[in-house]
C-alpha cells in the first residue's frame, strides 16, 4: 500500500470518527428563556363576593288592624317620612286591656332604644375626635421622620372608618327615634275610646327604595306582621367569603379591585371588616372549609356602579402586598432547591447555571426576587427534569414579563 493510500485511509478513518463522536455528542437542550425585569408586584386574594345593602329596615304592623291596598312596588322610590301603608285598628273588648300594655311595653322600649342610640353616637363622635387627633399627632412626626408612612395612612384609614361609624350612629339615631314616634302613635290608637279608631299610618324609616312587598292586598295583619322591606340602594357593600387562612392576610383599609361585575373597567373598593367570627361552608367537593366574611365598601364613585343592586355576584380581588419597583420572574422559572431554598437557572454563555434566590413573594403570574440574581438576566422557564447545572442550552424563545 503506497502512501497516499495510507493518507486517504487515515483521513476517511478520522472523518469516520468526528462522524461518530458529532452523532453520539449530547445536544444543546432547547429552552424557553426570559428576562428579569423591574417593576411593580402584587399579591391578592381572588374570590367570589356578592352584594348587599349596607342596612336594610323590615317595616312591620305597630299593631293589630285591618291592613289597606299597599299600592308601592318593588323598585319604586320613597322619602323619609312617605307614608307606606294604611292600617285601621281593630282591638278584641276581652284583650283590650293585653293590648295596652304591650304597647305601652313596645313604647318604653322604643324610647330606651332612642337613649342608647344616642349613646351610641356619641361614642362614635369620641373616637372620630381621638382619630383626628391621633392623625394631626403622627402627621407632625412623620415630618421629623419619627414614624413609617404606613402608619399615617393606617391612621388615615382609621378616621375615614370612624367618620362612616359616626354617619352609622347617626342614621341608628334617626331610626331609633321614628320607631319610638311609631310605638306612641300605636300607643295613642289603642287607648282611643271604642268607636273612635281611625286610619293610622305607616311611614317610611329613611330614604330609599322598596325591595319588597311583604303583603300588598287588604286583609286583617296581626302585631308585627312584616309588611315592606325597604333599603337605599345608594348604600351597598360587598361581602366575600375567605377561608380563614386567607382572611389573616387581610387588613381593614386594603385595596380591592371589583371585577366581573358586568361593567367595562374594574371597580375600586376598600376592605371594611374582617368579621371576627368564622363558619363552616361544606364546598362543592364536599369538604368542610372555615370562612369568615370580608365586608368591602365601594370606593369607586356612585354614578359607576348605579347599576349594582341587592345581591348582584362579584369577583374581588384583595390586595395583601403591594411593591411598587422590585426584580420579577416568571413564577414557572422558580423551583425548590437540594438546601430547601429555591433556585432558578441563569443563562450564562450557552449553558445553565444552577442560581439560588431569595423570595419576597409569588403570585399568578410572577415571583418577586429579593437576592441571587441582577436586572436583565435570562431565566430558565419550565426547565426540564433532565436539564442539569452547567448543561448546555439554546435558547429558542425570550418571554416578555407579564404584567402583576
Amino acid at each position: 500500500m503506497n502512501r497516499k493510500t495510507r493518507l486517504i485511509s487515515a483521513a476517511a478513518g478520522l472523518a469516520l470518527v468526528a462522524l461518530v463522536v458529532w452523532a453520539f455528542a449530547p445536544r444543546p437542550l432547547a429552552v424557553e428563556v426570559a428576562r428579569v425585569t423591574r417593576g411593580p408586584y402584587e399579591q391578592a386574594i381572588v374570590e367570589d363576593g356578592k352584594t348587599r345593602l349596607r342596612e336594610r329596615y323590615v317595616v312591620t304592623a305597630p299593631l293589630a288592624g285591618r291592613l289597606s291596598r299597599i299600592t308601592l312596588r318593588e323598585g319604586d322610590a320613597i322619602e323619609a317620612g312617605a307614608p307606606l301603608a294604611t292600617l285601621t285598628p281593630v282591638f278584641s273588648p276581652l284583650l283590650d286591656e293585653r293590648t295596652q300594655r304591650e304597647q305601652s311595653s313596645r313604647a318604653e322600649a322604643a324610647q330606651a332604644a332612642v337613649r342608647r342610640a344616642g349613646a351610641a353616637l356619641e361614642r362614635a363622635q369620641v373616637a372620630l375626635e381621638q382619630a383626628r387627633v391621633e392623625l394631626r399627632r403622627n402627621e407632625q412626626l412623620a415630618r421629623q421622620n419619627f414614624i413609617a408612612p404606613a402608619k399615617l395612612d393606617a391612621d388615615r384609614l382609621a378616621l375615614q372608618a370612624a367618620q362612616k361609624d359616626v354617619e352609622t350612629a347617626f342614621e341608628a339615631r334617626h331610626i331609633a327615634g321614628h320607631e319610638a314616634e311609631t310605638a306612641r302613635a300605636a300607643l295613642l290608637a289603642v287607648r282611643a275610646p271604642a268607636g273612635a279608631a281611625t286610619a293610622f299610618l305607616v311611614r317610611a324609616p329613611v330614604a330609599g327604595r322598596v325591595l319588597r312587598v311583604a303583603q300588598s292586598s287588604e286583609t286583617t295583619v296581626a302585631l308585627g306582621a312584616p309588611l315592606l322591606e325597604i333599603g337605599d340602594t345608594r348604600q351597598l357593600e360587598i361581602v366575600a367569603e375567605l377561608l380563614t387562612t386567607d382572611a389573616l392576610q387581610v387588613r381593614p383599609g386594603a385595596l380591592v379591585r371589583i371585577e366581573r361585575w358586568g361593567g367595562r373597567d374594574p371597580l375600586e373598593g376598600r376592605v371594611r371588616l374582617v368579621e371576627p367570627a368564622a363558619f363552616t361552608k361544606v364546598s362543592a367537593l364536599g369538604v368542610e372549609e372555615q370562612r369568615v366574611n370580608v365586608v368591602i365598601e365601594l370606593a369607586s364613585p356612585p354614578a359607576f356602579w348605579q347599576a349594582l343592586g341587592d345581591g348582584y355576584r362579584v369577583g374581588v380581588r384583595i390586595i395583601t402586598l403591594d411593591q411598587a419597583s422590585v426584580l420579577r420572574v416568571p413564577v414557572s422559572a422558580v423551583f425548590p432547591h437540594a438546601d430547601g431554598g429555591m433556585a432558578v437557572f441563569v443563562l450564562d454563555r450557552g449553558r445553565a447555571q444552577l442560581t439560588p434566590v431569595e423570595l419576597g413573594g409569588r403570585n399568578g403570574s410572577q415571583a418577586w426576587v429579593r437576592t441571587g440574581i441582577a436586572e436583565g438576566a435570562q431565566v430558565v422557564v419550565y426547565p426540564a427534569a433532565a436539564l442539569r447545572d452547567g448543561a448546555r442550552v439554546k435558547a429558542r424563545n425570550v418571554q416578555v414579563a407579564a404584567p402583576s
